[in-house]
């Protein structure tokens, strides 16, 4: 049986809420999200990268398992995040667990199916309005803000090549 996808908005959280994702980590995230949509394993419609979490506005490509993709994101950046910090910041992520010797992303993450065209517009301009959010103040407006795909939709032009229009 053929699996199928609608759009989701997808929020992953950095562990305990920590302010780990600099430019040279959200580079990462960037990096894996090209990768999952060279290789087909799903389309990207918008994103936004924050200090500490992240929103995607995605659809899994049929017979691929949702899991699979998280999975792909999730791990490929843990594991980067991984090599690139050093003792003293990886402390902050240490666990206690009999899978894992470090945590990076909380495991409670958030799916939401985008069932209308309203609906996925609503969580479009949610996303691009986080960086100008009172307690993030992190540009003037949204298509300024380069971690997002708002500069995509407000002037059709972004660095981020692997974006995709909803409604294409």
């Amino acid at each position: 049986m053929v699996k199928s996808y609608h759009i989701e908005f997808f929020t992953a959280t950095i562990f305990k809420w920590q302010n780990l994702l600099i430019d040279k980590h959200k580079s990462i995230i960037i990096e894996s999200l090209r990768w999952l949509v060279k290789n087909k394993r799903c389309k990207i419609y918008g994103f936004v990268i924050m200090p500490n979490h992240i929103h995607l506005l995605w659809k899994i490509e049929d017979d691929v398992e949702r899991n699979s993709v998280q999975g792909a994101l999730l791990n490929y950046t843990a594991h980067e995040f991984k090599k690139q910090l050093n003792n003293q910041e990886l402390s902050a992520y240490k666990v206690n667990a009999k899978d894992r010797l470090f945590q990076f992303w909380q495991k409670n993450h958030m799916v939401k199916e985008c069932w209308s065209e309203p609906f996925i517009e609503e969580k479009l301009i949610y996303m691009h309005n986080n960086p100008i959010q009172k307690h993030w103040k992190l540009c003037d407006s949204p298509e300024n803000y380069y971690w997002s795909s708002s500069s995509f939709y407000e002037s059709q032009e972004s660095p981020f090549d692997f974006l995709t229009h909803y409604k294409e």
